[in-house]
């Protein structure tokens, strides 16, 4: 996405999130040479490199700034993305800090044409979504990334003011790996690293360097972000507008945010002068007629055309690209900072089991296929709702009010209506990773999805949770009876359903359509990659081949 930024008030963020460069022993003397080296400390590279500090691999984290970034930017952060920062250690932070939410509404004119609920049942640990500013995901990450560097796991060693400014790569087939020339305030030097995560952003100099180009779409309708510092009588609710009375023509978009801060996104067309909507005097008047009174404050405005865009693939022999980086998409649905955190992920687990020894490299092309499958889910969603949202032909504009008007009488035409589908987790169907079913099986479970969560208990009564038991290991859950032995494998734990996790409402049971002597493989990253009615030793074994790229 690009954006043309101004922000307007902040100064005390930007003295509290503001770091010091520190000259690194690397500096001197011959190259030194690290297995990892993550490029960007935006919340994709910083979740990356904590992923792989928490599993044992030793990270250079690089960032050319040395402050997180003035604005809100991303805010709404997805159920999985919680769930993967909760794995991270800082879930629960996020989570109770930020504006919890799940019940969205969708009006045309000045009438709510329907609403809907993204989480309509219990038994989760994480909500299904949480607003919070961007900064704040940033420094918790931050924190965390600190508190791995001062040894709590393998060091991370975050690196502020350092600039990429070439990648050269040698013999990559032959283990030789990247080198990197880092610009610092006390000149340039040379690194050496095994592997290289490009995280660095929508404008990726990593990306520029190795002159790569993005293939899609580039929309030229603009829009205007405002955070607005106001004391509201709003709900914490998503609320979109369709030709609303104070924005007639256009669309509109209000978010709650912590800090009585709250976001407002209006379309402005595609002619529209992004200097000039980016004033004050042209700001304020457009959002005291959509709120009726003029007692608020700008924290932050920008005006941002996007991109549907994304490379033909995100590995490059040593050099792997993740988030906005690797793909770009509207804000729309809140994509962007989720699927990038995913993508983080996914890769994290798969180079730590590399750099281990415990899979062969060739595992790091499930990579592009699966993520690469996510981005293009997401473009496409993305582009859908764009062109519902600003049409651009008058068949376009006739198809969207009639969606709108059917809407508001059935059920079914709501499917039709696209204010921006919300951000979901991406289901590898095809993954190379995945053992496909023998049977057939009920639930909310699916094969190449992540596990869903459940209450559970240990064994002495304390409440726990699935998805905090399965952690980041490779994991054989396993439901007993029916006579059936308990899978046991030396590259995955077993938990024993009614053992070592009890099922606290039967929630497991029906989310998984669990059946006495069924078992269920859980890969690192959480997605379910086998299950079976009745597994064996054999048919285990070839499981966990595949998810470690051996199959």
């Amino acid at each position: 996405m690009g954006t043309a930024q101004g922000v307007t008030t902040g100064g005390e963020r930007k003295s509290l999130y503001q770091f010091s460069y520190r000259r690194s022993p690397d500096q001197d003397g011959a190259p030194a040479q690290h297995p990892v080296v993550v490029i960007g400390a935006g919340p994709v590279g910083l979740a990356c490199a904590i992923d792989m500090a928490q599993r044992g691999v030793p990270v250079v984290l690089l960032d050319d700034a040395d402050r997180i970034g003035e604005g809100s930017r991303g805010i709404c952060y997805a159920k999985r993305t919680l769930e993967i920062l909760d794995r991270l250690g800082l879930g629960e932070t996020c989570r109770d800090q930020g504006v919890t939410w799940q019940l969205g509404r969708v009006f045309q004119g000045d009438g709510e044409v329907y609403n809907f609920d993204l989480l309509p049942e219990n038994g989760h640990k994480m909500p299904a979504f949480v607003n919070l500013q961007q900064y704040y995901l940033e420094h918790h990450l931050v924190t965390r990334a600190q508190t791995l560097a001062d040894g709590d796991g393998a060091a991370i060693d975050l690196r502020w003011r350092n600039r990429v400014i070439g990648i050269a790569q040698e013999g990559a087939t032959d283990g030789a790996g990247v080198t990197l020339t880092i610009e610092t305030p006390d000149g340039a030097y040379d690194l050496q690293a095994d592997w290289v995560v490009a995280a660095d952003g929508a404008r990726s100099p990593c990306r520029d360097l190795m002159g790569l180009a993005f293939e899609g779409e580039v929309f030229e309708e603009r829009f205007l972000i405002a955070d607005v510092k106001m004391k509201g009588e709003f709900p914490a609710e998503r609320w979109f507008w369709f030709d609303p009375p104070f924005h007639e023509g256009r669309s509109a978009l209000l978010h709650k945010q912590p800090d009585d801060v709250w976001r407002i996104d209006l379309g402005l067309g595609a002619q529209a002068d992004a200097t000039e909507e980016q004033k004050p005097e042209r700001v304020i008047p457009r959002i005291r007629q959509m709120l009726g009174h003029g007692d608020f404050s700008l924290e932050w405005v920008s005006v941002y055309t996007f991109q549907c865009r994304r490379l033909a693939r995100f590995v490059h022999d040593r050099v792997i690209f993740a988030g906005d980086a690797a793909h770009q998409v509207s804000p729309f649905g809140a994509r962007g900072a989720n699927s990038g955190i995913q993508d983080a992920e996914n890769l994290a687990w798969k180079l730590a089991a590399v750099i281990r020894g415990d899979a062969d490299a060739r595992l790091l092309a499930s990579y592009d296929t699966e993520r690469i499958a996510a981005a293009d889910e997401n473009i496409g969603h993305s582009t859908r709702s764009t062109d519902f949202i600003a049409p651009r032909t008058a068949q376009e504009m006739r198809f969207r009010d009639a969606a709108l008007a059917l809407a508001a009488k059935a059920g079914f035409a709501r499917r039709m209506v696209n204010s921006g589908r919300l951000s979901m987790p991406t289901t590898y169907r095809d993954s190379p990773l995945s053992t496909p079913d023998a049977q057939s099986w009920g639930g909310s479970a699916a094969l190449g999805a992540p596990a869903p969560d459940a209450p559970m208990r240990t064994p002495d009564g304390t409440i726990c949770w699935l998805l905090e038991a399965l952690d980041g290991a490779c994991t054989l859950l396993h439901m007993p009876g029916d006579g059936a032995s308990v899978p046991r494998h030396a590259q995955a734990r077993t938990l024993v359903i009614g053992r070592d996790l009890i099922d606290a409402d039967g929630s497991f049971t029906r989310r998984f359509d669990a059946s006495p002597g069924a078992t269920w493989l859980i890969r690192p990253d959480q997605h379910l990659a086998a299950r079976w009615r009745r597994a064996t030793d054999d048919t285990v074994e070839r499981a966990i081949e595949r998810i470690f790229g051996r199959g």
